[in-house]
């Protein structure tokens, strides 16, 4: 029998956070789950937290504080915590002023580099059902193939030119219809990708600010334009406009006439297509006093009162325009906007069934036939999100004249597309439990009856509704063609797409024409008129994500030798696509641990040597690499990764933070330390097997969980927060010894040189514990407005956390995530914007190296053959020979 797989717990709530920095973030960004066999936990009891969550009063409010009921948390990657985290580091203590990353990208364009240059690691093909790797943990034999990070935005044409946008990638050409992939906006201050759109006059139009309000999700600086997409870049004199939208999330844009409209986390806007200059008009903004510089901006609700999600415009009279606009949480301005006679936006109704009340308007995406003769709508309901634990999705509706206002007949819920050949099929997991977060759709260009929908699934209809398809299931496991055997790949079952539905265009390349679709996975395609079995299932996705289209979203980087293959092992934790391990002389990185991958420990001397976190401090281990045939099904004795997290784990948000950190000591391999609301150690190493072998070293307190820790020599750090978001921002540094004597509180004031801001990273000087760095998240006070924010990124102590000094010096002031000693007494800074490097002895800071792209670096690593890794939320891992600086002031 298949085993049971754990599912995804949806809740509501979230903690306000100010959009107008780096990334803007309101749920985790869903994280495929992996099989479990031994999971008890059946999903109606997940089903049931969801509805207790909500009866608690965590469920519809967009703004509640921070807390709640976390049950089942181990299972949720969505909980009001791990919604919170990524914007928590890079916004509190309070609001963040727009403009904040565009000044610090300008400031990086004057600075001095060093000499050498960085190399991509993970330009490679990665096999996310790479035989090799079938231990209990792994998600291997699903189905999803080659993947690479998330697809948010994608355009193609009739000609073979394809352009992929990812989440905080960048955008990338292919000439060929798909692959060979090259980067094209590189040179802009943001690679979060919204949408992307060809226009009648074949430019390519970037709209920047992830179209999804996800955990990691980043704001970005407008709207470019491409007015030679198939040989050009972009630039930054490409921009649409002025300024009006930056620090902004932008759902759509739609053409229509001489005019392009834009959907955004402030309002709807419009700009002339014809004259690219001058400024965006604002058109709607349903509560205008909660934008920036309006008397109610600094309210913590501010991000979500003025959400627009799209525009229909009638194709008879370019002049009847209808606004969809709402959070997808649920707010008395939700609905659906129409012009009134005298110029005002007004709510209209009685639409025929397409939902119109504050109720039952959420997310929701349109899409209209090439001929205008039909319009189609999804929609998410914040009360059914609510309300029903198995899904949030209302429906799938089509206006059958091709008019925004109807009538609207409804074509699809989720129980129709539940009996369709959905793998989703357990309570609480059903199609649409996660539409606020997965939507596309896409009408053939040929035939305005033929629709390819997108949800957490890939569904298909060739009448207009009446049936559905699902080419693309969630994964194969479910179906009786699945087969762990890595003799039979994925069994009789065809390959599927990876989940989590985002992006989807129709273009032809050589006569064939093409359905592209984008997801939490990469880029596929397929025949727009694909072959299926006999359950509905595409016969013929292909993988686009050859190795170079590299958009992987890593948390984390771990490297050690290869003791087999010669060389080093790289591995690390990404975004919805497990643990990627690379070893020594692979050609095909291959996924050794499913789900979501976090922080991680690598073993310097041995790369097979792996700890994973999944998500709060669910850690597992492995001695092996995580290599395994499958025959762990048959026989449990062949399980060779152990789950060994430490208690903090079930205690879900409240014990630990959605990433927590994760550690191994500086001078001893075999003590880990783990942080949740308690400092957790291990003296086993990787041969630790049970979560019962962790010690309790020392208790942070009540509503305090650990953002970053270090140790060396048994002298801990840990820095923490609680509460974490910027209603009541706290933080602290507690430090101590692995043995659980010496634990105290740094004495860190709100006005002291450690501002009130995310501590994200530490490290201590090898020679002397007593000398600790420390990196600080967020802005400084020119951008924040809240209590003790600061200034300075970079604080040093050589009294063991005593004092502190600022040694930012001529930083950007951009969010500080990780800080490295390098062996010539150098030190290196990973930020939201570059690396830096400040040479021993100097106290200026440089740029390292070249050719690393603009995305955020989460953490650096120095791996056993003299290189620098750097692990970016976006591009993947990279690698900096940092022997070439031999310790000169460059």
């Amino acid at each position: 029998m298949p085993p049971k797989h754990q599912r995804r717990f949806i809740t509501c709530t979230v903690v306000a956070a100010a959009f107008g920095l780096v990334s803007t973030q309101s749920f985790a960004a869903p994280n495929t789950a992996r099989p479990r066999p031994w999971q008890a936990r059946h999903q109606a009891a997940v089903g049931r937290e969801h509805i207790k969550a909500v009866r608690a009063g965590h469920g519809l409010s967009a703004f509640a504080a921070e807390g709640g009921d976390d049950d089942g948390a181990d299972e949720a990657e969505n909980s009001a915590e791990a919604t919170a985290q990524f914007t928590e580091a890079r916004t509190a203590p309070g609001v963040v002023a727009p403009g904040a990353y565009g000044a610090a990208w300008q400031q990086l364009q004057s600075m001095k580099h060093t000499s050498g240059s960085w190399e991509h690691v993970t330009r490679k093909v990665y096999n996310a059902d790479d035989p090799r790797y079938r231990d209990v943990n792994s998600n291997s034999s699903g189905g999803a193939g080659d993947v690479t990070g998330r697809i948010t935005g994608i355009a193609a044409d009739d000609h073979g030119y394809v352009y992929a946008g990812g989440a905080n990638g960048g955008v990338f050409r292919s000439t060929t219809g798909g692959g060979h992939w090259k980067p094209i906006s590189d040179k802009l201050p943001s690679l979060s990708t919204g949408t992307l759109a060809l226009d009648g006059r074949k430019r390519l139009w970037y709209a920047t600010g992830e179209s999804n309000t996800g955990a990691t999700s980043f704001v970005g600086t407008g709207v470019y334009v491409l007015k030679d997409p198939r040989h050009g870049r972009f630039q930054p004199g490409d921009r649409v406009g002025g300024a009006e939208l930056e620090s902004t999330v932008i759902h759509a844009l739609r053409f229509a006439g001489t005019k392009v409209w834009a959907a955004t986390s402030t309002g709807v806007w419009s700009h002339s297509t014809t004259t690219l200059s001058g400024p965006w008009k604002h058109e709607f903004a349903p509560n205008p006093d909660y934008l920036p510089g309006g008397s109610k901006a600094d309210d913590p609700s501010a991000p979500y009162k003025n959400i627009a999600n799209d525009i229909a415009v009638d194709p008879k009279d370019p002049g009847k325009v209808l606004l969809a606009v709402g959070w997808r949480g649920g707010d008395t301005y939700n609905g659906l906007y129409a012009k009134a006679a005298d110029g005002s936006w007004k709510p209209v109704s009685g639409l025929g069934d397409l939902p119109t009340s504050s109720d039952d308007v959420g997310n929701m995406t349109f899409a209209a036939a090439a001929d205008g003769s039909r319009l189609y709508a999804i929609d998410q309901s914040p009360a059914q999100m609510a309300a029903n634990p198995d899904s949030g999705l209302k429906g799938v509706y089509v206006s059958k004249n091709g008019s925004p206002f109807g009538p609207w007949t409804q074509i699809a819920d989720y129980t129709k597309l539940k009996a369709s050949g959905s793998a989703l099929q357990d309570a609480g997991y059903m199609p649409g439990i996660q539409s606020w977060y997965n939507q596309f759709l896409q009408v053939d260009p040929a035939d305005a009856d033929h629709v390819y929908l997108g949800l957490e699934e890939v569904f298909e209809t060739k009448n207009g509704g009446q049936s559905w398809t699902v080419p693309g299931p969630y994964w194969n496991f479910p179906f009786p063609c699945w087969s762990i055997d890595p003799a039979k790949q994925t069994g009789d079952c065809s390959p599927t797409t990876h989940s989590d539905q985002h992006a989807v265009a129709i273009g032809s390349h050589r006569g064939k024409t093409w359905a592209y679709v984008g997801n939490d996975g990469g880029i596929y395609r397929r025949p727009l008129n694909g072959a299926v079995d006999s359950g509905g299932h595409a016969k013929d996705w292909q993988s686009l994500s050859d190795g170079t289209l590299d958009t992987l979203q890593y948390y984390s980087v771990g490297v050690g030798k290869d003791l087999t293959n010669g060389g080093v092992s790289v591995t690390g934790g990404l975004q919805d696509n497990g643990q990627s391990i690379l070893r020594g002389h692979d050609k095909v990185m291959g996924s050794d641990f499913g789900g979501d991958g976090g922080d991680t420990i690598t073993d310097p001397a041995n790369g097979c040597n792996i700890a994973q976190e999944y998500v709060y401090l669910d850690m597992w281990v492995t001695q092996n690499c995580g290599v395994n045939d499958g025959s762990w099904t048959t026989d449990p004795s062949k399980a060779t990764e152990y789950e060994v997290a430490p208690p903090d784990k079930d205690q879900g948000g409240a014990g630990a933070r959605f990433i927590a950190p994760i550690t191994a000591d500086a001078k001893n391999t075999s003590t880990w330390i783990a942080g949740g609301r308690h400092v957790w150690v291990n003296t086993k190493g990787f041969a630790i097997r049970s979560g019962k072998e962790w010690t309790n070293a020392y208790d942070l307190g009540e509503g305090h969980t650990a953002t970053a820790v270090a140790s060396s020599g048994g002298t801990v750090y840990v820095g923490w927060c609680g509460p974490c978001n910027n209603q009541g921002f706290t933080r602290g540094i507690a430090a101590g010894n692995a043995d659980g004597t010496g634990w105290h509180q740094l004495n860190l004031p709100v006005d002291g040189t450690i501002p009130n801001r995310y501590v994200s990273g530490f490290e201590i000087d090898p020679a002397d514990a007593q000398h600790v760095y420390v990196a600080i998240n967020g802005f400084s006070r020119r951008f924040t407005e809240g209590p003790g924010a600061g200034v300075g990124h970079v604080f040093e102590s050589k009294d063991g956390g005593a004092s502190w000094a600022d040694i930012s010096a001529n930083l950007p002031d951009v969010p500080a995530d990780t800080v490295k000693v390098l062996p010539n007494g150098g030190l290196a800074l990973g930020t939201d914007l570059a690396t830096f490097y400040r040479p021993a002895g100097a106290t200026k800071w440089l740029v390292l190296g070249r050719d690393l792209p603009t995305t955020a670096v989460m953490q650096l690593r120095l791996g056993p053959d003299g290189k620098l890794y750097a692990a970016t939320h976006g591009r993947g891992i990279w690698s900096f020979d940092v022997r070439r600086l031999k310790g000169r002031k460059d």
